[in-house]
């Protein structure tokens, strides 16, 4: 569904993509790792558009992601981001509905609240939290409200930037397994940027490592350990003498 090819992206004298390949296939879910700093959120800014690369191509169902109709195209997608992004000033309804009510396929509140209760019901939460103002649920319920939001319109793509960030290991685990149960039901492809092994092991199909500006290694999760490739096994393992160089 996803295809990328000889990705470039500097800013300045930064290179940060050098090019990248990567095919990501229509109802997987693809995890890409790799250390602070290389590249990861602008490769996924790259997809959906919102950085244009210097070079290289990038197509969607083999369309370039850079022409043709942006409302139609960002339709397609839904978005977990790290930090939730939730509007303070909208309740948690409003929050997870806030695409529904806008643009010409716009739908009524009343059917539009009726789905975000029916979506927070979905990860887990109750509909009398629905009326409740972001400020008032813990991270937890923050994240789980992200995440309502992020499958509200039913979308065919869902991105996920470090979807337990800030979370304890227990509701790691949860938001984890929501993910992938989430993703399986709804058939969607998805793409999750992650430094958590614990999400990488529950969320992935594939895993890809991102490194250097380039994709070092990509295969199916159950290949990663066994992998000889010195990068990712430092980076899996966390171990502090390997390839990738640390600063101390």
């Amino acid at each position: 569904m996803i295809e990328l090819s000889g990705v470039h992206k500097r800013f300045g004298d930064n290179r940060v993509l050098q090019g990248v390949n990567l095919s990501i296939a229509s109802g997987t879910s693809m995890v890409i790792i790799g250390g602070s700093g290389t590249g990861k959120s602008v490769l996924l800014k790259c997809i959906l558009g919102l950085v244009r690369p210097d070079s290289g191509t990038i197509t969607l169902d083999g369309q370039d992601v850079t022409k043709g109709d942006r409302d139609a195209f960002l339709a397609r997608f839904g978005m977990l981001f790290q930090g939730g992004a939730l509007f303070d000033s909208l309740r948690v309804w409003e929050n997870v509905a806030f695409r529904l009510v806008r643009g010409p396929t716009a739908l009524p509140k009343e059917r539009a609240r009726e789905i975000a209760v029916e979506k927070l019901r979905r990860v887990g939460l109750k509909p009398e939290v629905a009326d409740l103002f972001p400020a008032e649920l813990s991270g937890g319920m923050q994240k789980r409200v992200g995440l309502a939001r992020a499958i509200a319109a039913e979308p065919e793509i869902i991105f996920f930037d470090e979807p337990t960030t800030g979370l304890d290991p227990i509701m790691s685990g949860v938001i984890n397994a929501l993910i992938r149960e989430i993703v399986v039901e709804m058939g969607a492809t998805a793409m999750t940027i992650t430094h958590d092994m614990s999400s990488v092991r529950a969320i992935a199909d594939n895993v890809a490592m991102l490194h250097g500006g380039v994709i070092r290694w990509t295969g199916p999760v159950g290949e990663m350990d066994a992998t000889s490739d010195p990068y990712v096994q430092q980076f899996i393992h966390g171990k502090a003498d390997g390839p990738i160089e640390s600063v101390r």
